[in-house]
């Protein structure tokens, strides 16, 4: 079973780490069969399988369902699954929201971790989920969930500048 802690021993050793989407069971079998360390139930799966123009509109019961069936493709002794926080599961001053769906992500949806889309502005909220237990995957960058705001896909932190203000 890859843990957190796996993927940690790796980076230290400077091991590759292979991490691909799955958001259902076929998918989740090949990747376990492949050997990857990490599978990513990523809300991606609202324009590739669910039809909607962008990542927004997909909600956290959707991306349980898909989890879930990541998970069986999976088994309990395959890669670390971790399941993306929607938009609107996370964002916000107050961190409780976050917790929430990331207690759900785990309990209902079997999750090992979740993964959040944003910088140093989401530090309180990830040290939150954090010291409640909860393993965290962030993402920066390209950041589909904030597609309204930026006018596009547009990649973020292209610069040494800017890429530091993200992060």
């Amino acid at each position: 079973k890859v843990t957190a802690m796996t993927l940690l021993r790796m980076k230290r050793l400077g091991e590759k780490i292979c991490m691909v989407t799955c958001h259902d069971y076929p998918s989740a079998t090949h990747a376990k069969a492949a050997g990857v360390d990490v599978a990513l139930c990523g809300d991606s799966l609202g324009m590739v399988a669910l039809g909607y123009e962008t990542t927004v509109p997909v909600t956290l019961d959707e991306m349980l369902h898909h989890c879930r069936a990541a998970r069986r493709g999976l088994g309990d002794d395959g890669p670390l699954l971790v399941c993306d926080l929607p938009f609107g599961a996370y964002e916000g001053s107050d961190p409780s929201l976050a917790l929430r769906s990331a207690q759900r992500a785990m309990k209902e949806g079997g999750a090992d971790a979740i993964k959040v889309e944003g910088g140093a502005k989401l530090a309180p909220t990830v040290a939150a989920l954090v010291d409640a237990g909860v393993a965290v995957v962030g993402h920066v960058g390209l950041t589909p969930q904030r597609v309204a705001t930026l006018g596009g896909f547009r990649a973020q932190g292209r610069t040494a500048s800017k890429a530091r203000r993200i992060v």
